[in-house]
């Protein structure tokens, strides 16, 4: 053996007992911390491998919903790198989210995140910006969205365009996702920027296909490998490095729609979101703490354009789906349409009320197609006692909205699509307390009026004007696809004209 040899051969010897002691203090460290959490009433759970856990093994809410039968509706496992807490079924998803909802309102720091909307936004921020931040973006989605007549008037003509681009396909099987993902997004550019975008446009086209992938990559195990250690995953490839690189794209897209607005901005007269967000950005200019600058506005943009398209698409993917599964429903529908709306205009949102049967299957849609079955995590803001358990101050929470949607105890057939959930004896339409799709309390979806109202006006405009079916062949299957956001995987459909 030469002596270059024996160095090596030393050199490696010496990694291996440094990699091993390193090795051995992590477990000793982990087994320290497990039994401090026990010691303090941390909730149960099962051990597995941190980090290991998290590169094999997606970790979505059906493993939820198989722990919790064994530990219960509050659980603890390592993930992400850190100690999470689970909470599942109504009852404690509601103590987390309404009850004790400012005890669990932060949002934890995320790498990922932080690094792609560098510290900007509505989804993520904490504290005094965030309630600012919000209240602005609810007061002016209720001024230029779900509470203005401009609003629905645009979104009936992107109804009408979305009519118009399926009566293209007569007599051919073709996927409505396309279609469907244009006319939302533009009700979202709209609100936004007060203008509606060419279906032909290869920068709006872009724009989807960036916010697409970046929302079904974000919450895959490798993607989340970044938050655990992003000091190494910088230096590694993977799909973080497509997700920042849309998200530099997108921001360089809005920072571009943004200028154009500034240059022929109005002080007294506000055309849609961006043009009062520019006149807070003049009103606070002393309140720094606010965060009302340009660069917030990007993300602030960024964050209602992708979580206001990708939900509505994949819902109103959800129903067309449901409706060639289930023809019957189909019918009653059509038949409610044509004897409260007729064929001679389009129907509008004061019709809602008179249509108790549609607004059954579209939140029954909702709730059976659970696109959100795993709610944004919080982080406890103090010491809190929950469920008999203590989640100590800084705790990761995170709750299962699918098991809430889901939940034996508050529906009467969860595993089927039943229209009757929200139907009372009578057949009036009735509210139910255990409809989380839009979340619960303080920090559920600020769009979620928006949403309804486009959901309701786009599905029985296209009702209204089409029968759907599938175009043979196998079955459209209703199993899921995605993590982040819960969509149907790729259908074909036959529309027919009414």
């Amino acid at each position: 053996m030469n002596v270059s040899t024996m160095i090596l051969t030393a050199v490696l010897n010496w990694c291996d007992t440094k990699i091993g002691l390193l090795l051995l203090f992590t477990l000793l460290l982990l087994i320290s911390s497990q039994k401090k959490r026990n010691r303090i009433n941390f909730p149960p759970g099962p051990w597995v491998i941190p980090v290991l856990q998290d590169v094999l093994t997606g970790f979505d809410h059906h493993a939820v919903d198989k722990v919790a039968e064994k530990y219960g509706h509050i659980f603890s496992i390592w993930r992400r790198g850190v100690k999470i807490v689970y909470v599942s079924g109504f009852e404690m998803v509601h103590e987390v989210l309404v009850t004790q909802g400012d005890n669990f309102l932060d949002r934890p720091v995320s790498s990922l995140y932080n690094e792609a909307f560098k510290g900007n936004g509505i989804s993520v921020s904490n504290g005094y910006r965030w309630r600012r931040q919000r209240h602005f973006s609810v007061s002016h989605m209720n001024s230029f969205g779900g509470g203005r007549r401009t609003m629905e008037l645009n979104i009936l003509q992107e109804c009408g365009r979305l009519c118009g681009a399926i009566q293209e396909d007569i007599g051919c099987a073709f996927d409505p996702q396309t279609k469907i993902n244009h006319s939302v997004a533009n009700v979202i550019g709209f609100l936004m920027f007060g203008k509606h975008f060419s279906n032909n446009s290869a920068d709006f086209q872009a724009l989807l296909n960036l916010s697409a992938e970046s929302v079904s990559l974000v919450h895959t195990p490798l993607a989340q490998l970044y938050d655990i250690c992003p000091w190494i995953m910088r230096r590694l490839p993977g799909p973080h490095e497509i997700i920042l690189s849309n998200y530099s794209k997108l921001a360089a897209s809005l920072r571009k729609q943004i200028e154009i607005h500034k240059k022929d901005w109005d002080p007294f007269h506000h055309r849609d979101f961006v043009d009062s967000y520019i006149g807070e950005i003049d009103k606070r200019r002393k309140d720094t703490e606010a965060g009302f600058r340009v660069e917030n506005l990007v993300y602030c943009t960024l964050d209602m354009f992708e979580a206001g398209t990708e939900t509505v698409t994949s819902t109103l993917r959800w129903a067309l789906l449901n409706m060639i599964k289930y023809p019957v429903v189909q019918e009653e529908v059509h038949a409610e349409i044509d004897r409260v709306v007729g064929r001679s205009r389009q129907p509008c949102l004061a019709d809602r009320v008179n249509m108790p049967y549609t607004n059954a299957v579209l939140h029954e849609t909702q709730r059976a197609g659970n696109i959100l079955p795993m709610n944004t995590p919080r982080v406890a803001h103090r010491d809190t006692t929950l469920g008999g358990y203590l989640i100590p101050e800084g705790t990761m929470v995170i709750t299962s909205l699918s098991s809430v949607l889901c939940d034996k105890c508050k529906w009467e057939t969860p595993d089927q699509f039943n229209p009757n959930h929200f139907l009372d004896s009578q057949g009036s339409f009735r509210k139910r307390e255990a409809f989380f799709a839009f979340s619960a309390g303080k920090r559920k979806c600020l769009g979620e009026h928006l949403a309804q109202m486009e959901l309701f006006l786009f599905f029985t405009s296209l009702l209204q004007r089409f029968a759907f079916s599938s175009p043979g062949g196998p079955e459209p299957s209703l199993e899921a696809q995605g993590m982040a956001v819960r969509s149907p995987k790729p259908f074909q459909v036959w529309a027919f004209p009414r």
